[in-house]
């Protein structure tokens, strides 16, 4: 099912106006300089990287140097409070100078946080806040990134937990740690990682980025003047009786309560009306006929008390839902674009689509592992360029059983629809016992997007039309919203139906870039969580078809995957994954699908920090320091002090290319969460070439790294230690330097 398709426009929407992005980092041998190569100051290719203009670097307002092959240079002779600037040197006329930037006292600098107040949920169980992940943007139109912090409280949640959470903040910091103002998305946004999906970006081309999340009635903003001010609820919801002091959050009381009234409207859900669920509950649990409808409040009481003492546990041990607390199944749902700058509410429309109801249609309570509000409140988000005037905002809900993906335009005034891409609901002949997982949904154009999505998305231009496509996982929608593919393989000796078709499934990683240079376009990576159900545990698939390129059986949840040149003397990026507990490692593969080692790097974050154009790992998870690794070289970086985010995940608030050249920053929060953590690479480098937030999906995958399981950042072209510069684009838009 598609609908609210708006038209394409064939012009590519322009890029991000940044400037210089000089930083200088303390380092042993003296003061590292690194600025940016801009986009359309590339001009074509050199053996080592791109040409474009020489830079001249001065301190103190003298000129020290001329830099020809890169945008780093070493002062050693540099001199205590020294003040530099750069400035790019075109057929020997020095142009405009950069900002003027002071040396750091170390090789990171530290953003000063104010963290919330700790708090207290209903069932009186304390909680704090700690930094977690990130998002930038330039927020004020002066070229320079801001960064936008969620707050996670210590009692964050899966989606597939119980208990109450204390609600989400997001903060917009300058890089001195000015905080420009705070939204907080109260009580009725559950936190964790699979809830709240903030967007940050300029969608409406006006130099200035905003932000996008999901609300509800409490998300309120409070600006740097120290006033609050609620998000507007729709009319109708106010003469509903809507309210931002609502609390919908359930006790284990009020889920029992939740219940009795689902089990009173059973002989009018529709399901039950059409004929395709049981006519009464009593079949639905397998019992005699006991009870008249439509019930009456004892009768449908009695009924729920079963559900939860007897039915539930007879399915799963684990099915404990007397304690079924803190979700939220009930009220309003929004999304709200706010102004980067300001915290300023510019417009709030309903969240598409609605939950409907608690997950039953979902498939929440129909496997053997009853889990109300999971499936329903998977939430993914991202920014696409999909042929418009400016980039969409792309917001998800669904991936199991149910598929839904909503692309959104913002034209500085107003939110259009542009398009809305659902898979329709997932049948079933018993919500209370079924296996809808694998099986099509109702829509006859979208049916194959069900089971598919993964715990993030990518964009890319999958098929070289000039606009990008959303990989929802196994399957990917064309930028218009139809489905391109549904990526399927055959199910293996061993497996749970050998011989049979079946949909390459849902998955943790997902990694798409041009993997293997000596193919036309792009590829897919991805693991996959189905074991015997699932033809491959991991796999490559070329992006525009989506056919296998190559791939194993696991047999397992295979849940953690990553790609990266961690072998140069191998062409191609290499892939890698592990399996569950990181208790075996499928070994690293080659792009052309031979196993190089069976052993593997971590899978937690990948960055771009060596000079020779490399990949490293970031490792670390819980109380761990983290560390940025090189497979051959060992540590390059250990950051002390700080931690990494999202449990096990080990994933740092951010690692993309936020200023200096053209290798990734880490981002990391204190031990104390007092402040973020940049990190700089001080390794001397010889490769210039322009800043990968000028390629637009790089750009684009920027914005999304904070979804659900932080993937980390690829540009749409091969970039590794054999990169043919011949074949590095150069991006169409002009860009003009601030």
């Amino acid at each position: 099912m598609l609908t609210g398709q708006l038209p394409a426009v064939a012009h590519p929407p322009p890029g991000e106006h940044l400037d210089r992005g000089l930083v200088a980092a303390t380092t042993p041998g003296g003061v590292h300089l690194s600025w940016r190569l801009l986009g359309h100051e590339a001009t074509g290719a050199t053996a080592t990287g791109l040409a474009g203009p020489d830079f001249a670097v001065y301190r103190n307002g003298k000129r020290i140097a001329t830099v020809t092959d890169s945008t780093t240079y070493l002062d050693a002779d540099a001199a205590p409070g020294a003040r530099y600037r750069v400035a790019p040197v075109h057929r020997g006329v020095v142009l405009g100078r950069s900002k003027p930037a002071t040396a750091w006292a170390a090789a990171y600098h530290d953003l000063p946080l104010r963290r919330p107040a700790d708090g207290v949920t209903p069932a009186g169980e304390s909680y704090t806040y700690s930094a977690n992940d990130v998002s930038v943007g330039d927020v004020d139109g002066d070229g320079q990134y801001e960064y936008v912090v969620k707050w996670d409280p210590s009692n964050s949640k899966d989606v597939s937990q119980v208990g109450y959470t204390g609600p989400v903040y997001l903060d917009t910091y300058r890089f001195d740690g000015t905080l420009l103002h705070r939204i907080d998305l109260g009580v009725n946004i559950r936190a964790g990682a699979h809830y709240t999906q903030f967007l940050v970006h300029d969608f409406d081309g006006d130099g200035r980025a905003e932000l996008m999340t999901k609300t509800a009635p409490g998300t309120r903003t409070t600006g740097r003047d120290g006033r609050s001010r609620y998000i507007t609820m729709p009319r109708e919801d106010v003469r509903a009786g809507y309210a931002h002091t609502d609390d919908y959050r359930l006790s284990p009381e009020g889920y029992r309560k939740h219940l009795v009234a689902v089990f009173r409207g059973w002989h009018e859900h529709p399901e039950v009306v059409s004929g395709r669920w049981p006519a009464t509950l009593e079949q639905a649990f397998g019992l005699e006929p006991r009870y008249r409808y439509p019930l009456s409040e004892p009768d449908a009481a009695a009924l729920v008390d079963h559900f939860l003492d007897v039915y539930a546990p007879s399915r799963s041990a684990n099915n404990k839902l007397r304690q079924f607390a803190g979700f939220i199944v009930d009220g309003p749902e929004y999304l709200t674009v706010f102004d980067g700058a300001t915290g300023r509410e510019l417009q709030t429309v309903r969240y598409e689509p609605g939950r409907t109801d608690d997950g039953l249609m979902w498939g929440d309570y129909a496997m053997p592992r009853i889990e109300p509000g999971n499936r329903v409140d998977r939430f993914l988000a991202a920014v696409a360029h999909l042929g418009g005037e400016h980039p969409s905002a792309i917001f998800a809900r669904g991936y199991y059983t149910r598929s839904t993906v909503a692309a959104y335009d913002w034209d500085g005034r107003r939110l259009k629809k542009r398009w809305l891409a659902d898979s329709g609901w997932v049948p079933m002949t018993n919500p209370f016992r079924d296996t809808p997982h694998g099986r099509d949904g109702t829509s006859p154009t979208h049916a194959g997007l069900t089971t598919q999505g993964a715990h993030s998305l990518s964009v890319a231009d999958v098929d070289g039309d000039g606009r990008q496509e959303i990989v929802y996982g196994g399957a990917t929608l064309d930028d218009d919203g139809s489905l391109a593919y549904s990526s399927t393989g055959v199910l293996p000796p061993g497996s749970a139906d050998p011989g049979a078709t079946v949909r390459v499934g849902h998955g943790d990683a997902l990694h798409v870039t041009d993997i293997d240079p000596d193919r036309p376009g792009l590829e897919i990576y991805m693991v996959h969580e189905g074991a015997r159900n699932a033809p491959y545990g991991y796999a490559l698939r070329d992006a525009r078809t989506g056919r296998t390129i190559y791939g194993a059986y696991s047999g397992m949840d295979t849940g953690r995957g990553m790609i990266g040149d961690v072998r140069p003397d191998v062409r191609g990026l290499e892939t890698w994954a592990s399996m569950p507990n990181g208790s075996e490692s499928a070994g690293i593969w080659s792009a052309d699908g031979r196993q190089l080692e069976s052993r593997s790097p971590g899978t937690n974050m990948s960055i771009r920090w060596a000079g020779d154009l490399t990949t490293q790992i970031v490792n670390g998870a819980g109380d761990v320091t983290p560390t940025v690794d090189d497979w051959r070289r060992g540590t390059l970086l250990t950051a002390t002090g700080t931690r990494t985010n999202n449990g096990t995940k080990g994933t740092p608030s951010l690692v993309a290319d936020v200023f200096g050249d053209w290798r990734e920053e880490l981002v990391v929060r204190t031990q104390d969460s007092s402040a973020l953590r940049f990190y700089l690479s001080t390794e001397p480098t010889n490769h210039k070439m322009y800043t990968l937030m000028h390629d637009r999906q790089y750009r684009a995958e920027v914005a999304r790294q904070q979804t659900t399981y932080n993937q980390p950042s690829h540009p749409s072209f091969y970039l590794a230690s054999d990169t043919d510069w011949s074949r590095v684009p150069l991006p169409s838009h002009r860009l003009a330097e601030p």
